[in-house]
């Protein structure tokens, strides 16, 4: 096997990621979506979003979570049972979100962000997160809440080159503290996910490696996995044709492979990458 060619059956993924495109409002994709396979919890809460692309966005990311989940488990999607880890003692916090009774391990994390969805699962514990490029106001309004090593990386940038290296680091930084099961609770400037490399840098979280995600040139996203050594990573775009209720629904074997990350690098599969990216 050549290094650029996929992943061989002999090598499974340490992390699998999953990009999804909500359908748009009024379509008939949005009509066909499984929603008698979310509790009733996920159903409250889809009906609280005002704005119709909003909720869409909620009910797509949960049944492709689902579905995901339930190809790794072997059970049926409707039929997984969603809960949270407890917080810290003495508060009332929730950690992760976790599978009740897994038939099998698996960890997993959702994120979404104006129009696209990323989901990412592994046997071990997991954090992934995806935004849309900030303007260089947020950037100014948010920068001094990172880490200080990284805010002085940062303001060494060109002004136009400020937003989607921000973009960058704050789906790192939360794809981290995801992993945690923390989120923005813990503080933005207490952990090191910046560029630098040298023996002056600070240390970067220890027992995790947080690694970029290639979603196009106008969101960023990152995961942030629980291991010590390199992870192997798959990145497939799921169409929302495998959200389909009943006998119309595809298969997640339809979803075509983006890339792959090996060995510390990534290669893109450009022909599904740019139908993914037109989507």
């Amino acid at each position: 096997m050549r290094p650029s060619d996929p992943l061989g059956p002999d090598e499974p993924a340490d992390l699998s990621l999953w990009l999804v495109r909500p359908p748009r409002p009024g379509t008939p994709a949005a009509s066909r979506l499984a929603v008698d396979e979310l509790d009733a919890s996920e159903n409250g809460r889809a009906d609280l979003f005002v704005h119709p692309r909003d909720r869409l966005q909620y009910l797509a990311a949960h049944i492709a979570l689902r579905r995901v989940l339930a190809a790794r488990t072997g059970c049926p999607p409707g039929a997984l049972r969603l809960g949270r880890e407890p917080g810290p003692p003495g508060t009332n916090f929730s950690g992760r979100p976790v599978l009740v009774d897994p038939p099998a391990p698996v960890h997993f994390s959702l994120s979404h962000s104006h129009g696209l969805i990323l989901i990412g699962a592994a046997s071990v514990v997991v954090g992934v997160d995806v935004q849309r490029v900030p303007t260089l106001q947020t950037v100014q309004l948010c920068g001094p809440s990172l880490h200080p090593a990284e805010w002085s990386e940062l303001a060494k940038r060109p002004a136009a080159r400020q937003p989607a290296a921000f973009g960058r680091l704050w789906a790192r930084k939360e794809a981290y503290l995801k992993g945690l099961g923390t989120g923005l609770r813990r503080s933005p400037a207490l952990d090191y996910v910046g560029d630098a490399a040298d023996v002056c840098a600070p240390p970067k979280p220890f027992g995790w490696i947080v690694r970029d995600v290639p979603v196009g040139p106008q969101y960023t996203a990152a995961a942030a996995l629980a291991v010590a050594t390199e992870p192997t990573i798959t990145l497939r775009s799921l169409p929302v044709s495998c959200l389909y209720g009943g006998n119309a629904g595809q298969p997640l074997s339809a979803a075509p492979l983006l890339a792959w990350r090996r060995k510390g690098s990534w290669t893109l599969r450009w022909s599904s990458w740019g139908r993914a990216l037109q989507a």
